[in-house]
């Protein structure tokens, strides 16, 4: 590679340093370059919130035809949606990397390894809560002369889903043996588009109790959320415990968990 390429570590915040890297253009043809191993915020879903930053890792391993070293070549890895082609999502929309660092692996080739920025400016939309596919562009240069690219495809795929809240309150605190107790709460999740929690309306959530001194929560009943994700049920006070909610995740939405809300009976 050039000096200040992946042979070290490349700073591609912001604009992606796209002056430098993607104003060549050039006819696509193989470069010979393979990548393989490719692995995603540890194969794990990305769960953003409305307004955070996230920077999942990610790390591959490149091989390079017999007549390249890292002089020659970049190796920019790239996340785009299942919708989008790959050259248009490097351009405008894909999850683009924060920095690419490659060095010599034992076995020969590269390993790299770097992390993504997932934030705002990339998930402007609800609709980007889908799945998202790896791909990495390679980009050969003869010193500082570009000389052709390749976008390589097929590495895998990764779940990019909205963050959901679920709270908790049980009451009365503390509860009389044999009278009810009233649990309610609320689910939310984020928003893109308002930069905000939202109510989860119609989503169901499972009531989950804790007998005090035990470590096993075991499930009580399923309740449905109204319209603006307020959860409510009644149950009768027995134990002494902890009264909590659980919510699975759904295609485009995280799961979520409650706090845990204790309730002495007498």
């Amino acid at each position: 590679m050039r000096t200040g390429r992946t042979g070290t570590v490349v700073a591609l915040a912001g604009a992606l340093a796209l002056g430098a890297l993607a104003a060549p253009t050039a006819q696509a043809a193989d470069t010979g370059v393979t990548v393989t191993n490719m692995v995603v915020n540890g194969g794990k879903t990305i769960v953003v919130g409305p307004t955070e930053v996230k920077r999942p890792k990610f790390s591959f391993h490149v091989t390079l035809p017999g007549r390249l070293t890292l002089d020659d070549v970049d190796v920019i890895p790239f996340l785009y949606r299942y919708d989008t082609t790959p050259a248009g999502a490097w351009r405008s929309g894909g999850i683009l990397p924060s920095g690419v660092g490659c060095g010599d692996a034992p076995s020969g080739g590269y390993n790299c390894s770097g992390d993504f920025s997932v934030d705002r400016s990339t998930l402007d939309s609800n609709g980007d809560a889908a799945t998202w596919k790896f791909a990495v562009l390679a980009k050969v240069w003869s010193g500082d002369e570009f000389k052709t690219e390749e976008y390589l495809t097929g590495l895998g795929y990764e779940r990019v889903k909205r963050s959901a809240r679920v709270t908790v309150n049980a009451s009365p605190e503390p509860a009389v043996k044999g009278r009810p107790i009233t649990v309610t709460g609320k689910i939310t999740r984020a928003d893109w588009a308002l930069d905000r929690y939202v109510n989860y309306g119609g989503k169901q959530a499972t009531l989950q109790f804790r007998k005090a001194g035990t470590t096993t929560y075991k499930a009580v009943r399923t309740v449905t959320a109204n319209s603006t994700g307020d959860l409510r049920t009644t149950v009768t006070a027995s134990y002494d415990g902890y009264w909590r909610w659980s919510a699975g995740g759904t295609a485009t939405t995280s799961g979520a968990g409650s706090t845990a809300d204790y309730v002495n009976v007498s």
